[in-house]
């Protein structure tokens, strides 16, 4: 039993790295261009690196909604159904999965370098989607990247939320379902990450949207600063990811704590790469662990 936990949880935290992978993209070459388009009030590269910047900041953000998807989706079969988990979340079909949402995400970036609209906005320092090319286009990024994949997330996330309430208040006298304290800390984890995701990119896509179904009577009426606040509140979601895992989850406390110390004094990370290889010759697996004393709670 505890050897199905430690898969499962493999499993699921390869689409968490995805995610994160994902945030890292505009890190490496989007934003230090971004830095010189605001050090230079303008952009000074060229045309080839305003498409490249433009294409890796469309596989950040789709990446992430996509990834984010798949994240609900694994959470929803992981506790909703749980017996049928193993079969279809093995590690054979995850990394089958994962690799799906990249090919979807490139296929989802390309018609942009055919219908021109990765562009540079002065307004904002960056190459990145123009809303204004193609209306049709426009609307059909928002509904095919933003709400069917949120409609997805949250159909996913409310199913989980009743399976929760009907467990902790026993509303089903036949429900015999069980939810570890970890699978909920996991899930609420990942639950603020999709809603601080939406919060984010949300009134981006709802300026997009408006401005594409009229563009004549709506473009005029939208303040500036209402647009450039908008575009900074999307890329501030990328850093907030990382500090909503260092708060929720106590593993990646741990690990964020290590990091710094081995920062502060790096002969730390070879004192515990030391200790943990003599410490993992000398211990066991313990037979005192059974189904019995798991970690669940019954809510």
């Amino acid at each position: 039993m505890r050897e199905r936990w430690e898969v499962q949880g493999r499993t699921g935290n390869i689409f968490v790295v995805s995610l994160s992978v994902a945030d890292l993209v505009v890190a490496v070459y989007p934003y230090p261009l971004i830095l010189s388009a605001i050090f230079h009030n303008g952009w000074t590269m060229g045309n080839v690196h305003c498409q490249i910047s433009g294409f890796l900041m469309g596989l950040s953000v789709i990446g992430s909604i996509f990834n984010i998807t798949a994240i609900a989706i694994n959470r929803y079969c992981y506790i909703c159904h749980s017996l049928r988990y193993d079969k279809l979340f093995n590690l054979k079909n995850t990394c089958c999965y994962l690799c799906v949402t990249w090919i979807l995400t490139v296929v989802a970036i390309v018609p942009n370098f055919f219908v021109g609209s990765l562009q540079y906005d002065p307004r904002i320092y960056s190459c990145t989607f123009a809303q204004t090319v193609s209306t049709s286009y426009t609307i059909t990024v928002v509904v095919v990247h933003f709400i069917v994949p949120l409609s997805i997330v949250t159909f996913c996330y409310l199913r989980i939320w009743i399976l929760v309430i009907q467990v902790k208040h026993r509303v089903r006298q036949d429900c015999k379902q069980k939810l570890r304290a970890a699978d909920i800390r996991n899930f609420l984890t990942m639950f603020v990450v999709f809603v601080l995701f939406a919060v984010c990119w949300g009134p981006l896509n709802f300026i997009g949207l408006a401005v594409s179904i009229n563009p004549s009577k709506v473009q005029p009426h939208i303040p500036e600063w209402l647009f450039v606040l908008s575009y900074f509140m999307a890329y501030f979601n990328s850093c907030l990811n990382a500090v909503i895992y260092g708060l929720l989850n106590q593993n990646f406390r741990k690990e964020y704590k290590r990091i710094l110390l081995t920062l502060r004094t790096p002969r730390m990370l070879f004192i515990d790469v030391s200790k943990g290889g003599t410490e993992g010759m000398k211990s066991k697996p313990s037979p005192a662990v059974t189904n019995n004393n798991q970690a669940e709670i019954h809510l």
